[in-house]
């Protein structure tokens, strides 16, 4: 049988065996990069055995990184055999993690780069910070690979002694390198870590410049709008995308005294958008988001960059939101819903307006919105709604849109 076939009939010992006596180098590395992918199997016991003296007896690099990146894929357990059997210690499952920290940081220094990178790997996962200055060391690691995963270690550790290396990586010649230094300070996210995003905004890898400008979202002043506003403009579709949602979480953050001078920055930029690329994030914040203040701040924003009602997904969200958002967070779908205006919009309005299984606040606000929407139809139809309604708030709204609309009806009629 081949591998394949030995593989998908879970012949964990038989691809063991074939590890360990193959002739041939490529079969030996492709049965490591098979066991790899038997997480689950009930001889995971003897799979990790197999690979760890894979890496210590055979001859071929090939065959030996194939093997330590199958350690790797099969994860925590199967790297501390392996990295504790090379270093020739005896550390129990009950261990403490600076222990079992102490031996990884051991095997930082070995030579085989595939090693280097399976304890980095772990490191990262045990989280001691006190391991920090030695990934540290690896940042001048020749193999960009280990540069990498030390980076990656970093980040799952969140340390704030990691910033000013970190910060040096963004300038490394491998996107790879760049990618995992941008997302660590992301992580870490102090001032100085935010401020080193910002050299990132025009990275050559789209990768790095999505993570940069995802991090920009976490500042709490105006520093980045103008990199931001940048990004509204970037050739990649994610990075606007990001850009978008960064701009919401800023305006979430800044402090109330300088939210007035972003939102008309942020309006400025987002209205120059040619496409959907600015609406349809917006509209996934608004029907997804879970914190208050960014949909507020998105309902507000939607009626400011939208010349019509022509994309209904948006006006679908703003009539949801005035059904189920807070108090604020209605008044300010209705304020967009009224800057939008248009037929369809009106037509959503008056359903809400006339559906009585919705809450008082909804109804009363769609009534509102009306009267600073419509026309002689529209008075017409709410004049019917005064007929039929005996809700007061709803009432109430109708007269004040009535009197805006030129219609008939006057308080205490109906």
């Amino acid at each position: 049988m081949s591998l394949f076939e030995h593989e998908r009939a879970g012949n964990a010992q038989e691809i063991i065996q074939t590890l360990h006596d193959s002739q041939s180098e490529e079969v030996r590395k492709r049965a490591a990069e098979v066991l790899g992918r038997m997480d689950d199997h009930e001889d995971r016991g003897d799979i990790i055995t197999a690979l760890v003296r894979a890496v210590q007896e055979d001859e071929s690099d090939a065959v030996i990184a194939a093997a330590i990146d199958a350690l790797d894929e099969l994860g925590q357990e199967a790297l501390e055999e392996l990295i504790t059997s090379m270093a020739d210690l005896d550390i129990g499952e009950d261990a403490a993690d600076w222990m079992k920290a102490k031996a990884f940081v051991r095997a930082l220094g070995a030579e085989l780069p595939e090693l280097r990178m399976a304890a980095a790997n772990a490191i990262g996962e045990l989280e001691v910070p006190d391991t920090v200055p030695k990934l540290v060391e690896r940042f001048e690691d020749p193999d960009p690979r280990v540069r990498a995963r030390a980076a990656r270690a970093c980040r799952q550790i969140g340390d704030a002694r990691a910033t000013e290396p970190l910060t040096g990586l963004l300038t490394d010649p491998k996107a790879a390198v760049r990618v995992e230094a941008a997302e660590g300070l992301g992580r870490i996210g102090n001032r100085q870590a935010l401020q080193a995003l910002l050299q990132l905004y025009d990275d050559e890898d789209e990768r790095v410049r999505r993570i940069a400008v995802r991090g920009f979202g976490q500042f709490r002043n105006d520093r980045p709008v103008e990199y931001l506003a940048e990004a509204l403009t970037d050739e990649s579709a994610p990075v606007r995308r990001t850009a978008v949602f960064s701009l919401i979480e800023l305006l979430s953050n800044v402090p109330t005294e300088q939210s007035h001078q972003i939102r008309e920055t942020v309006v400025e930029q987002l209205s120059e958008s040619e496409d959907n690329s600015v609406i349809d994030p917006l509209v996934e914040i608004l029907n997804a988001g879970t914190k208050s203040a960014q949909r507020r701040n998105t309902a507000w924003l939607l009626g400011r960059v939208m010349e019509s009602d022509e994309n209904r997904e948006a006006i679908d969200a703003l009539i949801d939101t005035l059904e189920d958002g807070g108090k604020m967070t209605k008044q300010f779908a209705a304020t967009s819903l009224a800057e939008i205006g248009g037929t369809y919009t009106e037509e959503e309005l008056l359903g809400v307006a006339r559906d009585e299984n919705q809450d008082s606040d909804a109804r009363a606000q769609a009534v509102f919105t009306l009267g600073k929407i419509g026309d002689e139809d529209t008075a017409e139809d709410i004049e019917r709604l005064l007929d039929s309604t005996e809700d007061e708030q709803v009432r109430q709204r109708a007269f004040s849109a009535l009197s805006k609309l030129g219609g008939h009806a006057q308080p205490g009629q109906g």
